[in-house]
């Protein structure tokens, strides 16, 4: 198959993604500056959420620009992926209205765990389609920064009931690791 619905389809749900979270904003009802100052949990939590999504959106298009083509099991997994991004929005605003309280730190870490899993059974299943001596199997390699993501969301959920402020620095340390441009599938292609 074609891999053209899948990236039209998918950047439509991202698109839509973004465009939920950035809907959570509530106007404040007073003029002030200190009005708006009273949102900055929100605020930081899109600001992070949205850096995630562009992360996710910007690697699933190098990732498809390394493939020709599709399976059912692939789009299958792709709509895995796009469940769990879907869920950002949610567990975004969830921890931004309760300051980074300790339980909806948790559940970001959980999602952002399980976004890290979809994308990784995504790229799996690209990677077998397409065969181990792949454009995309030889830039992926072992992955380090995958691995190293997913250690950190770990240590953040389990951290989260002992300091949601380190939980959150892991997930920011994650966020900065990935904004370093990965040139693996860029420069493969």
């Amino acid at each position: 198959m074609h891999k053209g619905r899948l990236e039209a389809f998918s950047d439509g749900v991202i698109a839509i993604i973004i465009t939920i979270m950035v809907l959570e904003f509530k106007v404040p009802h007073e003029p002030s500056l200190s009005a708006l100052l009273n949102l900055w949990p929100i605020f930081i939590s899109y600001i992070l959420s949205f850096i995630y999504v562009g992360i996710y959106w910007n690697n699933h298009h190098h990732m498809l620009q390394a493939t020709t083509k599709i399976s059912g099991g692939i789009l299958w997994a792709n709509l895995h992926l796009l469940f769990w991004l879907s869920l950002i929005p949610f567990s975004t605003a969830w921890m931004g209205e309760n300051h980074f309280a300790d339980g909806p730190v948790a559940v970001y870490g959980v999602v952002l765990f399980m976004c890290a899993v979809a994308y990784i059974i995504l790229q799996n299943r690209l990677i077998k389609h397409h065969g181990n001596e792949s454009v995309l199997a030889k830039a992926i390699g072992s992955d380090r920064k995958g691995k190293i993501s997913m250690l950190c969301y770990v240590s953040g959920i389990a951290l989260s009931h002992v300091s949601p402020w380190i939980s959150s620095a892991l997930y920011v340390f994650v966020a900065l690791m990935w904004l370093i441009p990965d040139r693996r599938i860029e420069d493969a292609v």
